[in-house]
């Protein structure tokens, strides 16, 4: 009898534990799809990052980059998903907690450069925010209207690692320059082809001016002397040359 009842006590002890292990794992299962409760919202005041502080360790040990989505807070543990709304204007951003501040009365959360652009308080610098804690749904399927969060697209692991963003645009400039040496290897290239096949310049040979015609000295001596001949055979007639000759 003994036997008996410690058997149903054994197994209605069973029956327990397993009972609250199930309703341990429905509630831990549910929990995502169920709103969030008000001691989980804050409400504040947010700055962000200067870009000077890009680079710097954090709390987390992880490297500052102003084109993160991450943030700074007091309590809420490393890692932890934390979605930031302006309510000026309704948007939010979901950042990633990386570091810990702000330690001025009256902020709750430093962001990033760029999740402060995300809900437009760059202008501002400080601004009024909701800050609650984000919890994606699990569900079996991908609906069309789920909000993913936005990853960082840089690495923290040390000064010598870079953006992905980065190694990107020197890719892209590496590739413009030498698509430029290529054009012009290849113009190079063409205008000594020509400079070979152009043909030698021919020699202009000058063109001698004329000489002038050489005189007929024999014509000119025969001038001479039918002149002189003319001069004898017709003396001068003047008075002095009468007078001299007695006439």
């Amino acid at each position: 009898m003994r036997n008996v009842d410690y058997l149903i006590c054994r197994n209605l002890s069973l029956m327990l534990s397993l009972r609250k292990v199930c309703m341990v794992i429905i509630i831990s299962h549910f929990s995502f799809l169920m709103p969030h409760s008000s001691a989980q919202t804050q409400k504040g005041k947010a700055s962000y990052y200067a870009l000077k502080f890009t680079g710097r360790k954090t709390a987390s040990g992880e490297r500052m980059h102003h084109d993160s989505l991450t943030c700074a807070h007091r309590t809420y543990p490393f890692g932890t998903q934390l979605k930031v709304t302006n309510p000026a204007n309704g948007k939010s951003v979901i950042v990633r907690v990386t570091d810990r501040g702000p330690y001025v009365k009256g902020r709750i959360i430093d962001l990033s450069a760029r999740a402060a652009r995300e809900i437009g308080i760059i202008a501002q610098g400080i601004a009024p925010v909701i800050v609650e804690r984000y919890h994606p749904a699990i569900v079996p399927f991908m609906p069309d209207d789920i909000e993913l969060p936005d990853f960082e697209i840089g690495t923290n692991e040390g000064a010598d690692s870079k953006p992905i963003w980065v190694a990107l645009k020197e890719d892209s400039d590496r590739k413009l320059r030498e698509q430029k040496a290529r054009e012009e290897e290849a113009l190079r290239k063409k205008a000594q082809t020509a400079t070979e096949q152009k043909p030698a310049t021919e020699t202009v040979t000058p063109v001698e001016a004329p000489k002038a015609p050489a005189t007929n000295q024999s014509s000119r001596q025969k001038g001479e002397d039918a002149l002189l001949e003319d001069i004898n055979n017709s003396p001068n007639k003047s008075k002095a040359y009468l007078k001299r000759q007695g006439k």
